[in-house]
């Protein structure tokens, strides 16, 4: 069915041009928008406008006004009203990404708890939003706060998890009148098919040992098994909340986080010689010439640096677990730098945000954030193949010699 004149898109766009509006893009955006409404409308009266139909169940009544935040910035629509009931295109106004909402729900709810209306302001023109308003916060938030919790509470039903990865970021949230860090908690996990998949998500005060047991047995008390390594840094407390939550695991050291605290241990000219040694351990085809030549770096070291060697032979192990398992995975397994890529994510939308009103806010963004990026990676090529995963859980170390075990133990240091 045809529009109505008056929101006609090519009459609309080539008024925009002849005025000479800079914001071509938007006027696009207004006038296809506002086209589709109308030919929406004219199909739930039955008939176009202005035509006299036996097929007519209503009539149109003019227009209201509606801002619509879109990426090319705020733009007024023209929603068509009717004699008889009422019309809202619910499929165009309420449609956003899940991390969109719940970035635009976090800056205007930090605007109704009494945050500097200069910077809520700064914050919703990063997001091209002109107006917020209390009944748009509320609707989203309640919208939103569903879709993350239905997400973070979910069964983990898949057959197993053989490599699960754990990290946490820092944010900043407002309590009780200052401004406190938090803790954010967060498990990635390769399932049966192969395909990364976001395990669980939480905020705790402090990332202590008490924060990872309660948040790892949140995790197998949804179903978390068949956990075979566990990648991460040495955080305080995780290696202890690992042996203790997922007892059948073994530990696997993130080989980049170690090395920034072994370089500590030598002079800054003597950096780049050590870090060059350390990296020629993790180039060798096979466990055998992995394990030689790390007592071979271990040995040239101690020649010169003492202290940085004996750091480097006591993380032997701890560093090492990745080669229990099949070589073609090496890469994947013996460092958190995917987990790395993934805070990335999370820091560009929490950055918009600075200091969060709320824990609940915290949850709100970063679990919309997380949500999408499983949906993203369930689309995606398999992570690892199925064949692999099943030749790693049979080269799992609880099938070798004991004495070949790694076992999580306490870090040396803090990562």
């Amino acid at each position: 069915m045809t529009a109505l004149e008056s929101v006609n898109p090519a009459d609309l766009l080539r008024q925009q041009l002849a005025e000479g509006d800079p914001d071509v893009l938007a006027a696009m955006v207004t006038a296809f928008a506002n086209a589709l409404m109308s030919a929406d409308a004219d199909a739930v009266c039955g008939a176009d406008y202005g035509q006299r139909s036996p097929d007519r169940t209503n009539s149109r009544n003019g227009y209201r006004a509606r801002q619509w935040d879109t990426r090319a910035g705020t733009v007024e629509l023209a929603v068509p009203k009717l004699r008889h009931g009422s019309y809202f295109p619910d499929w165009l106004l309420e449609h956003r990404r899940r991390a969109e909402q719940a970035l635009v729900t976090v800056v205007a709810t930090s605007y109704l708890l009494g945050v500097s209306t200069r910077r809520v302001e700064k914050l919703a023109e990063q997001l091209g939003v002109t107006r917020l308003s209390k009944s748009q916060v509320s609707q989203m938030a309640q919208h939103l706060d569903a879709q993350v919790e239905a997400f973070r509470s979910r069964p983990l039903d898949s057959a197993h998890y053989t490599f699960v990865a754990l990290d946490a970021l820092t944010m900043k949230v407002r309590e009780d009148g200052r401004t406190v860090n938090v803790a954010c908690l967060v498990a990635v996990g390769v399932n049966a098919d192969g395909h990364r998949e976001v395990l669980g998500l939480d905020v705790c005060a402090s990332e202590d040992g008490a924060g990872w047991v309660a948040f790892l047995r949140g995790l197998t008390a949804r179903g978390l098994k068949g956990v075979r390594l566990v990648i991460s840094d040495a955080h305080h407390g995780l290696v202890d909340a690992i042996g203790s939550a997922l007892p059948g695991a073994s530990w696997q050291r993130c080989r980049t986080h170690y090395l920034r605290n072994l370089l500590t241990k030598v002079p800054k000219s003597a950096q780049p010689w050590v870090a060059t040694m350390v990296r020629t351990i993790f180039d060798q085809p096979d466990p055998g010439e992995v394990r030689a030549q790390y007592a071979r770096v271990v040995d040239t070291i101690n020649a010169k640096y003492p202290t940085a060697a004996e750091h480097l032979d006591t993380a032997r192990e701890d560093l090492l677990a990745f080669t229990n398992f099949p070589h073609e995975i090496w890469r994947q397994i013996w460092s958190n730098n995917p987990q790395e890529r993934l805070n990335k994510e999370i820091r560009r939308r929490t950055d918009v945000v600075g200091i969060f009103p709320n824990r609940a806010a915290v949850i709100r963004l970063v679990g919309a954030v997380l949500a999408e990026q499983t949906d993203e990676w369930t689309e995606q090529r398999r992570y690892m193949g199925p064949e692999l995963l099943t030749k790693a859980r049979q080269e799992t170390p609880e099938d070798q010699h004991p004495d070949t075990v790694p076992q999580p133990k306490p870090a040396l240091t803090t990562a």
